[in-house]
């Protein structure tokens, strides 16, 4: 029995979709165990990739093969890719469970999980593709376009279908479950040769749509850009995205601060508030570069009665939680925040901007007595954040002082380069860190000022001045490119 041309077209598009939609689906899956940075994606790109050319040189042996083993083979490596495709994030949570760490796990990780299904996903194509110009003889060359072009096509769709539509609707964990039911869905159609057990067939069925039902989500609330958690420590509210506290509030009675405001729970923040409860007036304008749990912004208003702040916050799914489960946040937004893309809200003094940071840096008018820079992506601030072009457009929009942390090592990479760049636009430039974690790095701290910075009481607990060597500033063309 052959298998009509248009068919054969069809497999090939959805076979790379299906390919693509999972590869993204990695790099989405990896972040709450190891993050997002260029090297989880190059990672990630790097092994799925790889799967595919093994994928592609065995299936071209198969092809060759007798044309009913051929088949027999490809409906196996079918069924093979549905259930390694579904039992990803189950088997990326159970080595990290087991104390796969660092880059090397992370890397050991990413080929143990996600190189058998590429190379399972894109073995049946070398086959496919022969079958499809066998179908049309004396047109050999339009067929091999045509098979060309269903690849890249489906890879186009699937990228769109992942990013756009899949991950924020339905989560990491459900797509790696409809990426195996595309592909048994598939089976009906590869027709001819020897047919398989059906009992094998219903079995990776019924796995994959419990995978899909039944499995564990990476993430307890999820969007295209951040996997986030909730979690209540006594009397601490803790927000958590890629697997890096972000923000926390506390809610306990006695912490309560002469304002009437909650106390900051996190030490990086009780210092930046410190800062610039020295450096402000009683009226400042503060832009807040990186949402998070709205904590600052919170304390600003709460304390200064006529201040002014602009919050922008990439994702809204972030805004949307705080004001669900950070109850003094929360109540901040609801009693004074607008949607600062709709309109000046007037009469409201927290103006929300969803937007990308550096995006909102290029196009803004507004001016600014101060800023927070305050963005992350996983364990690391977005490369574009911190590069020489970005902070000379701030001191252009901000009159006043600039606050920037970072997560790095006292004297890390990322410390230095944000180091020399502040130092070539300020004259005025403070650093403290805080004390290491298992991994070596801290929350470092800078202060950058046209003005002598007046110095502080004292500093949070386990907090000291950090010394910053000498080091290339980071550009537009030359930037950050993240660690881990």
């Amino acid at each position: 029995m052959t298998i009509r041309f248009p068919v054969l077209i069809a497999l090939i598009l959805a076979l790379s979709a299906v390919g693509l939609t999972y590869e993204i689906a990695a790099g989405r899956v990896l972040a709450p165990f190891f993050g997002t940075s260029l090297l989880t994606w190059t990672t990630v790109i790097a092994t799925v990739l790889g799967g595919f050319s093994l994928g592609s040189a065995l299936g071209g042996i198969v092809a060759e093969r007798p044309r009913a083993v051929a088949l027999r083979n490809v409906r196996s490596a079918l069924v093979a890719t549905a259930v390694l495709m579904a039992v990803s994030p189950t088997l990326l949570g159970l080595l990290h469970s087991w104390g796969v760490r660092g880059t090397d796990g992370m890397m050991l990780s990413v080929i143990l999980v996600f190189f058998p299904a590429s190379v399972c996903v894109t073995l049946p194509s070398p086959l496919l593709a022969k079958l499809a110009i066998e179908a049309r003889p004396g047109r050999e060359g339009s067929s091999l376009g045509f098979v060309l072009a269903a690849g890249s096509v489906g890879a186009i769709f699937g990228a769109i279908l992942a990013g756009f539509v899949t991950l924020p609707l339905i989560g990491s964990t459900a797509t790696f479950a409809a990426c195996g039911v595309a592909v048994l869905l598939c089976l009906p159609f590869v027709r001819g040769g020897q047919t398989g057990t059906p009992g094998t067939t219903i079995a990776a069925a019924v796995f994959v749509v419990f995978a899909g039902l039944a499995g564990t989500p990476a993430c307890q609330y999820e969007s295209g850009l951040s996997c986030l958690h909730v979690d209540r420590q006594g009397p601490e509210v803790r927000l958590v995205s890629d697997g890096t506290m972000q923000a926390a509030e506390s809610t306990a009675p006695g912490e309560a601060s002469d304002d009437g405001t909650v106390g900051l729970a996190l030490s990086y923040t009780e210092w930046f508030w410190a800062r610039m409860d020295r450096d402000l007036g009683p009226d400042p304008s503060v832009l807040f570069v990186g949402g998070g749990g709205y904590t600052l912004p919170t304390k600003l208003l709460a304390s200064r009665p006529l201040a002014e702040a602009v919050a922008v916050e990439i994702d809204p799914l972030v805004t949307k939680v705080v004001r669900a489960h950070m109850p003094r946040a929360a109540e901040m937004i609801a009693r004074t925040g607008f949607d600062a893309a709709e309109g000046d809200g007037a009469g409201r003094r927290l103006g929300i901007f969803h937007a990308d940071g550096r995006v909102y840096l290029n196009e803004t008018e507004q001016r600014f007595d101060a800023a927070v820079m305050d963005a992350f992506s996983s364990g690391s601030v977005p490369a574009h954040l911190v590069t020489r072009e970005a902070f000379a457009r701030l001191r252009e929009i901000v009159e006043g002082p600039v606050y920037v942390n970072l997560l790095d090592r006292p004297d890390g990479p990322l410390a230095r380069g944000v180091h020399a760049i502040l130092r070539e636009l300020y004259p005025h430039v403070e650093v403290v860190h805080g004390a290491r974690t298992s991994t070596g790095r801290t929350n470092v701290l800078f202060a950058a000022s046209r003005l002598p910075l007046a110095p502080l009481d004292s500093l949070p607990d386990r907090y000291s001045p950090a010394r910053i060597s000498d080091a290339r500033a980071f550009t537009d063309d030359r930037g950050w490119v993240g660690h881990r």
